[in-house]
């Protein structure tokens, strides 16, 4: 089993050779060789998750020399932080390809893409080796560039230019701050599990201090977080459907991802020095993203939108862990909120990638995302209608249903850090609620639009990319221990090492 995730990583990259090498007319083919490979990827990650020990540390690990004169390793490894997300980025994709089966244009180009776009995802959750790490998330950024920019909206080429250049801004910054952790660490090493034993920039003086915004940089443009967040409304909008669903399910969990893997553990100090500042970005995420999704009458910048406002409450759940690193009596808060932070990373993709398959439904029959330019829709197609508002009672947090869950844990346990902060975020449930209930009433309740009156209701192949989603949101809603107890044995380690930053405790936590 040391071997599965490297079969699991490059086991796409095989598919997309075979995908390069076929004939570009035989588009049947083509979209078979795609979804038997991301579906084989999808059961190697479920056989890891089957082999995964929730109690234990950073499993599965391979660590063998790649480039020596420079101390870099390739070096994989999965605990509880990883292990959700790397399930959810292969169900997506799966079901991206899937739902793909309808493209036309470019089909050998368009699956090539999506299978390199599944190694770069996985490389970027398994990798334990900063360099390696970069080259997985940069090479994450090309496929969607050219997803975006090919097979998106009329204003593909400004979205995709737009989302290359704010993405590679972050990418940069996030370089600089590899290489001085490397040069501050002794001996030399690019080795995460390494770093975070040595904790090198607290003794590196204001070097410590570059070194956390260099990664703030990478990550919260990732996220993305106030002010940040400008690239992601055009990106939404003028990706293919199935580009949407990765972009919101996936590639946004990366900067959360890399706030929680990399600067908590490797620059604690400076985390908790500026946690307060994490904090009000990420209430100002909650809030602004809400009213301005509430703004909109283009479903899916409406759905845009509120990634912005439900990645900010998971930036609130880190930014209270590494305000309460200090404080001993806000242990178990700080392990609620990371727990929440991550439960919420999951609920989201699953969440938004359903209500994005949901907007490409409607949009390939009505040619049309507006909002008020519909009606009755719960008459005309029933059964839609019923999984889209599944989805959207999930997003706005209805108890019973996953989107709730991950925000209360978020909530209990920022509050003992943050309770002003904390207190302040409620308001983004109540404008979420708002702007998605009245959706509901525009979109689908109501007379009908005689223009849609003869609109077919989804399919076999968009029920197939959908009701796995559903599925979840209803089953992490009812009983979301298994998901729970999968991450937070890695989260209590980590809390415990940022309570107890300091040789001793550092010894006793089982970081690798």
């Amino acid at each position: 089993m040391s071997s599965i995730l490297s079969v699991m990583i490059f086991l796409p990259l095989v598919g997309m050779v075979l995908i390069v090498l076929m004939k570009k007319e035989q588009h049947t083919a083509i979209r078979w060789v795609a979804a038997v490979f991301s579906g084989l990827t999808l059961l190697v990650s479920l056989a890891a998750l089957l082999s995964f020990d929730p109690s234990s540390g950073m499993q599965l690990q391979i660590n063998v020399p790649w480039i020596q004169a420079f101390n870099v390793n390739y070096h994989v490894g999965v605990d509880g932080l990883s292990m959700p997300l790397i399930v959810l980025t292969t169900l997506l994709t799966f079901l991206c390809v899937l739902y793909s089966w309808r493209i036309e244009h470019r089909v050998r180009d368009y699956m090539a893409f999506f299978m390199l776009l599944l190694t770069g995802m996985l490389g970027v959750f398994c990798a334990l080796d900063f360099f390696l790490f970069y080259v997985f998330w940069e090479v994450s950024l090309v496929p969607m560039y050219f997803l975006i920019g090919i097979w998106g909206g009329p204003r593909r080429e400004y979205a995709a230019i737009k989302f290359f250049l704010y993405t590679l801004v972050g990418s940069l910054g996030m370089l600089l701050a590899i290489l001085a952790l490397y040069f501050h660490s002794t001996p030399h090493t690019f080795d995460m599990l390494e770093l975070a034993r040595q904790m090198p920039m607290a003794r590196a003086g204001i070097w410590g201090g570059l070194v956390f915004w260099g990664l703030f940089l990478g990550f919260a443009i990732k996220v993305p977080l106030f002010p940040f967040h400008t690239w992601l409304p055009d990106a939404h909008v003028e990706a293919p459907t199935a580009g949407s669903v990765i972009l919101a399910g996936v590639l946004l969990k990366m900067g959360t991802y890399g706030f929680v893997r990399v600067s908590l553990p490797i620059v604690p100090h400076e985390c908790q020095k500026y946690a307060l500042v994490l904090a009000v970005l990420g209430v100002i995420s909650i809030i602004y993203g809400a009213l301005c999704a509430m703004a909109q009458t283009d479903l899916k910048k409406l759905i845009a939108y509120s990634s912005v406002n439900h990645m900010g409450y998971v930036m609130l759940g880190i930014a209270a862990a590494a305000g309460a690193a200090a404080v001993p009596g806000l242990v178990t808060s700080s392990t609620t909120a990371l727990n929440g932070a991550v439960l919420q990373m999951f609920n989201h993709g699953i969440i938004t990638g359903a209500l994005f398959f949901l907007v490409g439904v409607v949009y390939d029959r009505a040619h049309t995302r507006d909002i008020d330019a519909f009606g009755g829709l719960a008459k005309t197609m029933p059964v839609y209608a019923g999984i889209m508002m599944v989805a959207c009672f999930a997003s706005l947090g209805l108890p019973g249903l996953s989107g709730f869950v991950g925000e209360f844990m978020v909530f209990i346990g920022a509050f003992g850090t943050y309770p002003l902060l904390t207190g302040l975020s409620l308001l983004g449930v109540v404008i979420t609620a708002a702007f998605f209930l009245m959706v509901i009433q525009r979109a689908f309740l109501g007379e009908v639009n005689i223009q849609w009156q003869s609109l077919k209701d989804i399919d076999g192949g968009e029920l197939a990319a959908t009701v796995p989603l559903c599925i979840l949101m209803l089953a992490i809603g009812i009983y979301p221990m298994p998901v729970i107890n999968l991450i937070n044995s890695a989260m209590v380690n980590l809390v415990m090492f940022m309570h107890g930053a300091g040789p001793a405790i550092q010894a006793a936590i089982p970081l690798g």
